[in-house]
């Protein structure tokens, strides 16, 4: 007889407990949180960049014009047609498109005593001070740039330069160096020239012996000022001798 089929077996999901339940929905949400967080970096991301446009703001206040704000502004279309105004959203103001640059994608803007927006540009400085007849050079500008001068030679002129400070002592480490570097040079080859020098010892004093048993006059001899002397005698000495007993003169 066949065995009858339980409800629990029918049920796909009758295999998972409630802890691996709880743990699938976990990284179900942290996977939609992380995937949330990448679309609104991108969509903030998309947002600023269609901020394109710089609009520095100035206004009047008291006597005085000054700058109050610098905003972005963005492209709204009005139509199909491609007329469009500018979008000020810190401002929430829409103003129309600007002309006049005062730098790359920079709109200069002043608001009137109305609250309009109007886009304007710089002042020719030069020509206004030509109509109103400044002189560009006045004795109270140039006694101020000398006095300015003044200033700043005279707090700068104490200060030094990384080498007019540590220059001197550069240089007396690196001759230190150099002369330790040289001794220990000496040192380590001390005993080599102290055997070079045992070694010609005993050569002059070979030498001496020799000469002595050759027959070498007494005022022939070795002399520290001139060490070339002994030997040169020597073979005078025996170039002589030989020439005698050849013709038969030596007894």
């Amino acid at each position: 007889m066949a065995e009858g089929i339980s409800v629990g077996k029918l049920n796909p999901f009758g295999s998972f407990g409630i802890n691996d339940l709880a743990f699938i929905l976990l990284i179900f949400f942290i996977a939609v949180i992380i995937v949330g967080l990448i679309g609104l970096a991108i969509f903030l991301y998309i947002q600023r960049k269609k901020l394109k446009y710089t609009i520095p703001l100035y206004k009047k206040m008291g006597n005085n014009t000054i700058r109050v704000a610098t905003y972005k502004a963005r492209d709204f279309n009005i139509s199909m047609a491609g007329d469009k105004l500018w979008y000020v959203p810190k401002a929430k103001k829409y103003i129309p498109v600007g002309t006049v640059q005062t730098a790359p994608n920079e709109y200069t803007h002043f608001e009137r005593e109305d609250g309009e927006w109007i886009n304007i540009s710089m002042p020719d400085i030069d020509e206004k001070m030509k109509q109103f007849s400044v002189k560009y050079v006045h004795q109270d500008m140039r006694a101020q740039r000398i006095s300015t001068s003044d200033i700043l030679e005279s707090r700068f002129k104490d200060k030094k330069s990384w080498w007019e400070k540590y220059g001197h002592l550069v240089t007396h480490v690196i001759f230190y160096m150099i002369v330790m570097i040289g001794l220990v040079v000496i040192f380590y080859q001390w005993s080599d020239i102290v055997t070079q020098t045992s070694q010609l010892i005993g050569k002059i004093e070979s030498l001496q012996e020799t000469m002595k048993t050759t027959g070498v006059p007494k005022e022939v001899g070795v002399k520290p000022a001139n060490s070339f002397i002994p030997i040169i005698s020597v073979l005078f000495y025996r170039s002589k001798k030989d020439k005698k007993i050849k013709n038969g003169k030596y007894s």
